[in-house]
């Protein structure tokens, strides 16, 4: 480890705030990364008749329980536990409700408030919300960070071009990018989605389309700065070919302010994900969606557990990567000396 990284390192620790809650949204990222562990109508183990089987991991019929059709068995089923558990014993995860998953037995209409059952109470349709709210956490991250990591190398890849070869190139990609920028988002999506049933991937492509212009003006500056160097003239004059010169040369110093943006571009993905699902131009109906769950709050004010449980997970989440970012960006200063 070079002493310049211990000093981003040590840059970084010395950040309290953002030290801890880097800590505390990576356990919670990794909390609902096992969500079918944590929250699953499928038991995590069954003992039948000295055998022991998985459910959660392997889809089992009811005629390997003692059943009589061969169709996937229903834990669920009274009938079903009851011949289970008289030859041997069945563990539940923790919530015993998936994402669909509806409770028949709630004991008022639905949305019902926080019991113990439902430790966050259910949604208009029956729904844990807790069990909701762990899977919806887990796709609003995984789709900010695949869109933050893709949209940043194609961003990075565009403002390098750019900078570092100027002329017609940089004009003309200038050119583009305002008039691509001008684009109405929102508009396109509520065409294409009365098109086409907009999913992760759609999504994902679809938003991917402009995000990329995010770092381009950063990289495109920075290359532009750096490509008049001594360094790089002395490369050149060597015969250093241009695509080395970027790659080894250049490209490591306009990561340096790069890399200080990315919490924030994650933070922007989780964001216009979750208005896109409030809006109903998100995922499709019945995802497990945090903007979902809003919405559902604003339809059910008398149900205030929901839109209650929504905002104060997409605070603290949005709160950490605020924080993360801070503290990357105090790394990254060279004016920071500890």
């Amino acid at each position: 480890m070079t002493p310049l990284t211990q000093r981003r390192l040590a840059n970084f620790r010395a950040n309290r705030r953002g030290y801890y809650s880097l800590w505390m949204f990576l356990v919670l990222f990794g909390i609902s990364l096992c969500a079918e562990l944590l929250a699953n109508d499928k038991p995590l183990l069954v003992r039948y008749d000295g055998h022991f089987y998985f459910p959660v991991v392997t889809e089992y019929e009811e005629s390997d329980f003692g059943g009589d059709l061969p169709i996937p068995a229903d834990y669920r089923d009274p009938e079903m536990k009851k011949k289970i558990e008289g030859q041997g014993f069945i563990l539940w995860p923790p919530i015993p409700f998936a994402d669909q998953t509806i409770n028949y037995n709630i004991p008022s209409p639905a949305p019902s408030p926080p019991d113990s059952t439902d430790w966050l109470g259910t949604d208009d349709q029956g729904r844990d919300v807790l069990a909701r709210l762990i899977y919806g956490f887990r796709i609003s991250v995984l789709f900010g960070l695949t869109l933050t990591i893709v949209s940043s190398i194609i961003g990075v890849a565009a403002g390098a071009i750019q900078g570092y070869y100027g002329g017609i190139i940089d004009i003309s990609f200038q050119r583009f990018m305002e008039i691509w920028s001008g684009l109405p988002v929102l508009y396109l999506l509520i065409i294409l989605s009365s098109i086409i049933e907009p999913n992760f991937w759609w999504l994902l492509v679809i938003m991917l389309l402009f995000s990329w212009m995010s770092l381009v003006d950063l990289v495109r500056a920075e290359f532009l700065r750096a490509r008049n160097f001594d360094y790089v003239r002395a490369a050149r004059a060597l015969g250093v070919g241009n695509p080395t010169i970027i790659w080894r040369h250049v490209l490591p110093n306009a990561m340096v302010a790069t890399l200080t943006f990315l919490p924030f571009i994650l933070n922007g993905s989780i964001t216009t994900l979750t208005s896109l699902d409030f809006l109903g131009f998100g995922l499709p109906p019945g995802s497990p969606s945090l903007g979902e769950l809003l919405a559902q709050g604003k339809a059910n004010l008398q149900a205030p557990w929901l839109g209650l449980t929504a905002f104060f997970v997409l605070a603290v989440m949005l709160s950490l990567l605020i924080f993360i970012g801070e503290a990357v960006r105090d790394a990254f200063d060279p004016r920071k000396v500890n």
